[in-house]
């Protein structure tokens, strides 16, 4: 399941680096994974924005992003956090590959 999710982020970036809106809305209906990875593709992209996506590295913007989203989310108590460092790092790293981040 984890890499299914893992995969699933990686797609919906390399797809949607150009269409970030349509990945980074969902509705209130939406599972707490979706509306994770939609905070966290959203983070990660304004923080590319402003130039500050890889100054800690993958490991520590990762836990930023993650936390950040959690806090935004109130998700903690739906045990997503360790799956979502893994993603995270997974969306940090493939806009670093896709040339999107130096």
């Amino acid at each position: 399941m984890k890499k299914i999710f893992i995969l699933g982020a990686a797609l919906v970036l390399m797809a949607g680096c150009a269409d970030l809106p349509k990945y980074t809305a969902v509705d209130s209906n939406a599972s707490a994974k979706t509306r994770m990875r939609a905070c966290m593709v959203s983070e990660a992209n304004a923080k590319f924005q402003a130039g500050t996506l890889l100054t800690k590295g993958i490991s520590a913007t990762a836990d930023e992003i993650v936390n950040t989203c959690i806090k935004k989310l109130a998700l903690q108590s739906a045990g997503i956090s360790e799956e979502s460092q893994s993603t995270a790092e997974s969306i940090i790293t493939n806009l670093k590959n896709m040339g999107y981040a130096d």
